[in-house]
């Protein structure tokens, strides 16, 4: 089999093969070849210095490109600022918890500087959200890039568009996975992703305490496990951090698995997957290769090629939208 080095680790090419079929005409890898030839070397070496500084922001940082592309597609517009009287998808309650947005204003800073109004910050947040997963020993793929910027961004969008963590497993795949082009088998791969990172107490705090309005634990969460959530997580917190894959948060692998398949998982979302025999096939299968420590390469390419074609999600590109010069701002237009 070939190989890669990329960021100091040996990665397998077979998980850029194939990847690239389904792009949009005008989404391809190297975009920029002749307009920003190092846009990627920019991104990746920016990326590189603060996740070794910040590792705790690789999970937000994967999660804000799912956030972006769930929302009318993957146009940037989770970074848009508010405007007086419109607040934006960043004042909705499911993404008041993102954090590494000051992250993205430094790579795009870099990208300005090198190159002026060329990369999108749309194709920026697909290229990080590669390079977190790479940086934390999960698998490299290539990235097609050409999406332009949205000028859009309205709070109610995010939350009528983005899974909730109390929805079942099934109702999340039939209401926001299908409707964008994604099955069962891509949401089963994309939430394991939540290998990275932790979540407030608050997304998951009904299922300690007052499951479906019965004043009980949720009886699938581990029983043996409901007490030491307990002790991190008391009735009303919102602000302690508990990680999602205990012992593992800071690293891209399949252990997420094992957790759902132990009744572990924070979220009804992911532990619902369990009562479909396809997604519960899918769980077991990787938390068996997790469970013997081999090397997942099933999830790492069925997960590379996921992400890309989340990413292909209601893209804008040609004359629509346009680059923006700050993330954080549509460019003025002037007459």
């Amino acid at each position: 089999m070939a190989y890669r080095l990329l960021f100091g680790f040996v990665l397998p090419l077979v998980l850029q093969s194939s990847l690239v079929l389904c792009n949009p005409p005008e989404l391809k890898v190297g975009f920029y070849q002749y307009t920003c030839p190092y846009a990627e070397v920019i991104i990746r070496d920016e990326m590189t210095r603060i996740i070794s500084h910040v590792p705790s922001l690789a999970g937000p940082l994967l999660r804000m490109h799912f956030h972006d592309c769930f929302v009318n597609g993957c146009d940037a517009s989770i970074l848009l600022d508010s405007l007086p009287g419109l607040p934006s998808e960043k004042e909705s309650i499911p993404n008041l918890s993102l954090r590494g947005f000051g992250t993205i204003d430094l790579v795009k800073a870099k990208l300005e500087q090198a190159c002026p109004g060329v990369v999108s910050c749309a194709d920026i947040l697909a290229l990080v959200a590669r390079d977190v997963v790479v940086l934390t020993h999960g698998p490299y793929w290539d990235v097609p890039t050409g999406r332009r910027d949205g000028m859009r961004s309205v709070k109610d969008d995010a939350l009528n568009n983005l899974p909730p963590p109390f929805f079942d497993a099934t109702r999340n795949l039939y209401q926001f996975f299908i409707p964008k082009g994604l099955d069962a088998k891509d949401q089963v791969v994309l939430l394991g992703g939540h290998t990275l990172g932790t979540s407030h107490c608050s997304s998951f705090s009904d299922r300690l305490y007052n499951f479906s309005g019965t004043l009980m634990p949720d009886p699938s969460l581990d029983r043996q496990y409901v007490p030491r959530l307990k002790t991190k997580c008391a009735q009303g917190d919102t602000g302690t951090l508990v990680e999602m894959d205990p012992g593992s948060f800071r690293t891209f692998d399949a252990s997420y698995y094992r957790v759902v398949a132990k009744g572990r998982a924070l979220f009804t979302s992911d532990e619902t997957l369990m009562l479909d025999p396809f997604a519960r096939d899918y769980v077991l299968r990787q938390a068996a290769v997790a469970a013997e420590g081999a090397y997942p390469a099933e999830f790492f390419a069925d997960f590379a090629a996921s992400m890309v074609k989340m990413g292909n999600v209601q893209v804008l590109t040609g004359a629509h939208g346009q680059v923006r010069r700050r993330c954080a701002a549509v460019n003025q237009m002037y007459i």
